[in-house]
C-alpha cells in the first residue's frame, strides 16, 4: 500500500497549538499558585463592633464592609466588623452608667444599649463630658474622621432681611432679634440630647453673657428657644415655611442651630423655601465624628480598629463622606459635596481659638444646667436655713454672709423659672413658730402670681441670731407637704439650703426621719429631695442617706461664694423619673 502523504505545514501549526497549550497551562497553573500564595491568609474571625451616630453610620459601614469582603487577618483572623446605628445620647447614658456617674439633661440607659469596642459619636463633646465625669473613662484614641460645622439655618428671604447673603449678622444681632419683639421665631433640637443643638445653645450663650444685663438677655434667649423646641431633628425640619407667602413666613420657623450637612439634605428635597446657611463667628463648636477606641481592649480587636481607621484615612472614605453631605475631617471637601451659598472652603478649627476640654465642659454644664433649670416644669418647696451659722461672713464673697449669699443665689435662680412654675417657700432653724423649727413664707403657688411677692419675702429674710438647726424635723413636715397636693404634670420636689448639720435635740432622729421618708414614699408619686449644703463643715453621710432614699442629692459648696453654681447645677439634675 502507498505511505500516507503528510502535510508539512499541519504538523507545523499542531506543534505550534500545542506548544500555545502547553504555555497556557503553565500560566495558568503560575496564576493559581501565585493567587495561593498572596491569599489572605486567615482563619475563623476577629470582630469588632462599631456603634455610630447616624448621620456617618453608612459611610462606617460600607467602608466596614469594604475590609471584611477583602479578608485582611489580624493575627492570622479574618476581620469581621459589624456597625450599628445608635443615638449618642443613649450610648452616652450608657457609658455614664457603666461608670456610676451622670450627665445633666440624660436620663437613664436604655436596657437595649450594648458597649461597643469602637464608638463615633457625632460630637467630641460626649466625649469631654463623659471623662470629665468619670476620670477613670479614659479612650484609647479619638482622632476626628469627619466634620460639619454647626450652622443657623434661615429661610432664605429670613436671611435676606438680615443683609444675607452680602454679609452675615452677628450673634448679638441674632440675640438682639430673638428678644426684642421682631417676630423672629426660633427653635432648636433638645440640646441634651443634640451635639448641634448645645453647640448653639452655648454659642448664644456666649454673646447673652457680653451684655449689660446678661442674665436677663440669657433668660429671654432660652425662653424663646425653649417655646420653639423640638426632641427629633425631623419634627424641626418639619416647622420651616412650605410657602414664601409672607403669612407662611410669619407663622413659621425662623431660625435654628443645625448642622450644615442637615442644611445640605434638607435644601436637597428641593423644598418651596430652601434654608440659607448663616456660618456666624466666632464659629459655634463643630460635630467632628470622633473615632473612640473604648479603653481595655484586646490586642487583635485593638488590631483590628486600627485597620479600620487606616481605612477611614483613604481617598474612598473622603468620597463616601462627601455623598453623606459631610466634609474631611480637615474640613476640606471635595466636587461632589454641594456645600450651601456662603460656605467656607475649608472648616477646621483654629488650634488658638480651641477652648481646653475642661473649659469645654464647664461652659456646657453651665448651659444644661441653666437650660433645664428653665424648660422642666416643676413644683417646688424652697427651704432656707436661717440659723445663727448663716450669719458667718464669707471672705471669698466680699465679706458677705452666708445668709446673703444663698438668698441672692436663690433670687437669680427664682429669674430663670417662668411664670408655670409653682414654687413655696419657708425658713427654718430651730422654734421659728412656736416649738416649730420651720415657718412658712408662702405656699407652693403659680410664680405667675406670686413672683414680686416672692421675690420681697426673700429681700426680707433675716437670720436668727441664736437659733439651731432643726434639720430633720423640716425635711419631713416638707416632704409630706409636696406630697400633700402632689402634681402629676410636674417635676414634685424639695430644696433644701443648710450649711449645718442636725442639732436639734427635742426633734426626730436619722433613724426615724429614715422610716418615716421610707414609709411615706410613693413610686408612683415621687418626691425628690435636693439638698445644697454650705461650707465644709457640714457631714454630707446622713444628708446622701436621705436622698438615697427619696432621690434627688446632696450638692456641696465648700465655698459659700460658689452657692450660686451649686443650685443651677441642684436645679438642673432633676428628674422627670427619678430611680
Amino acid at each position: 500500500m502507498p505511505g500516507r502523504h503528510r502535510d508539512p505545514r499541519r504538523n507545523t501549526a499542531l506543534r505550534v497549538t500545542a506548544a500555545i497549550a502547553a504555555a497556557g497551562l503553565v500560566l495558568v497553573g503560575s496564576f493559581l499558585v501565585y493567587r495561593e500564595l498572596n491569599a489572605p491568609s486567615c482563619e475563623g474571625e476577629a470582630p469588632l463592633s462599631v456603634a455610630a451616630s447616624a448621620d456617618i453610620v453608612d459611610a462606617l459601614r460600607a467602608t466596614a464592609d469594604s475590609v471584611n469582603q477583602q479578608k485582611i487577618a489580624v493575627d492570622g483572623k479574618c476581620v469581621a466588623i459589624e456597625v450599628t446605628m445608635v443615638e449618642p445620647a443613649d450610648m452616652a447614658a450608657a457609658l455614664a452608667d457603666l461608670n456610676s456617674v451622670s450627665l445633666t439633661g440624660i436620663g437613664q440607659p436604655s436596657g437595649n444599649t450594648q458597649i461597643p469596642d469602637v464608638w463615633v459619636p457625632d460630637s467630641a463633646t460626649w466625649l469631654a463630658r463623659l471623662t470629665t465625669a468619670a476620670p477613670n473613662f479614659q479612650v484609647a484614641q479619638a482622632p476626628s474622621i469627619a466634620r460639619s460645622p454647626v450652622v443657623v439655618a434661615m429661610p432664605e428671604p429670613i436671611a435676606a432681611t438680615l443683609g444675607w447673603p452680602a454679609k452675615t449678622p452677628t450673634w448679638t444681632t441674632l440675640l438682639q432679634a430673638m428678644t426684642s419683639g421682631t417676630g423672629l421665631r426660633v427653635g432648636i433640637v433638645e440640646p441634651t440630647r443634640d451635639a448641634a443643638g448645645l453647640s448653639g445653645l452655648l454659642a448664644l450663650g456666649a454673646a447673652a453673657s457680653t451684655g449689660a444685663n446678661s442674665q436677663a438677655a440669657a433668660t429671654g434667649a432660652l425662653r424663646a428657644l425653649a417655646s420653639g423646641r423640638s426632641v427629633l431633628r425631623d419634627d424641626l425640619l418639619a416647622r420651616f415655611p412650605r410657602s414664601k407667602d409672607p403669612a407662611a413666613l410669619k407663622s413659621a420657623l425662623s431660625a435654628a442651630s443645625l448642622s450644615e450637612q442637615a442644611v445640605i439634605h434638607y435644601n436637597a428635597t428641593k423644598p418651596p423655601v430652601p434654608l440659607a446657611a448663616l456660618y456666624l463667628e466666632p464659629a459655634p463648636t463643630a460635630l467632628t465624628f470622633p473615632y473612640a477606641v473604648m479603653p481595655g481592649l484586646p490586642a487583635t480587636k485593638a488590631g483590628v480598629a486600627q485597620r479600620l481607621l487606616d481605612e477611614l484615612r483613604q481617598p474612598a472614605f473622603r468620597d463616601r463622606l462627601a455623598g453623606l453631605g459631610l466634609r474631611a475631617a480637615d474640613g476640606t471637601y471635595g466636587t461632589a459635596l454641594a456645600t450651601p451659598k456662603g460656605a467656607p472652603a475649608a472648616a477646621s478649627p483654629n488650634p488658638a481659638a480651641t477652648p481646653s476640654p475642661a473649659a469645654t465642659v464647664a461652659a456646657v454644664d453651665r448651659a444644661l444646667s441653666t437650660w433645664v433649670a428653665v424648660t422642666l416644669p416643676a413644683r417646688m418647696l424652697a427651704v432656707i436655713d436661717v440659723s445663727g451659722s448663716m450669719l458667718e461672713r464669707v471672705a471669698t464673697a466680699g465679706g458677705a454672709t452666708r445668709a446673703q449669699v444663698t438668698l441672692e443665689a436663690a433670687r437669680r435662680g427664682l429669674g430663670l423659672f417662668d411664670d408655670s412654675w409653682a414654687v413655696g417657700l419657708w425658713t427654718f432653724s430651730t422654734k421659728l413658730q412656736g416649738d416649730r423649727d420651720y415657718k412658712q413664707l408662702l405656699p407652693i403657688g403659680q410664680l405667675s402670681q406670686q413672683r414680686n411677692q416672692m421675690l420681697a419675702t426673700l429681700g426680707s429674710i433675716t437670720p436668727k441670731p441664736d437659733g439651731d438647726t432643726g434639720l430633720y424635723d423640716t425635711i419631713l413636715a416638707a416632704y409630706e407637704t409636696v406630697q400633700r397636693d402632689w402634681d402629676p404634670g410636674r417635676v414634685n420636689s424639695v430644696v433644701m439650703m443648710t450649711d449645718g448639720d442636725n442639732d436639734d435635740d427635742n426633734g426626730v432622729s436619722l433613724e426615724q426621719l429614715l422610716a418615716a421618708l421610707k414609709d411615706k414614699a410613693d413610686p408612683n408619686r415621687p418626691i425628690q429631695v435636693v439638698i445644697l449644703a454650705i461650707g465644709d463643715k457640714i457631714n454630707p453621710a446622713p444628708l446622701q442617706q436621705i436622698t438615697k432614699l427619696t432621690g434627688g442629692g446632696v450638692f456641696q459648696a465648700k465655698d459659700p461664694a460658689k452657692i450660686g453654681e451649686i443650685f443651677l447645677k441642684a436645679i438642673s439634675l432633676r428628674s422627670a423619673n427619678p430611680s
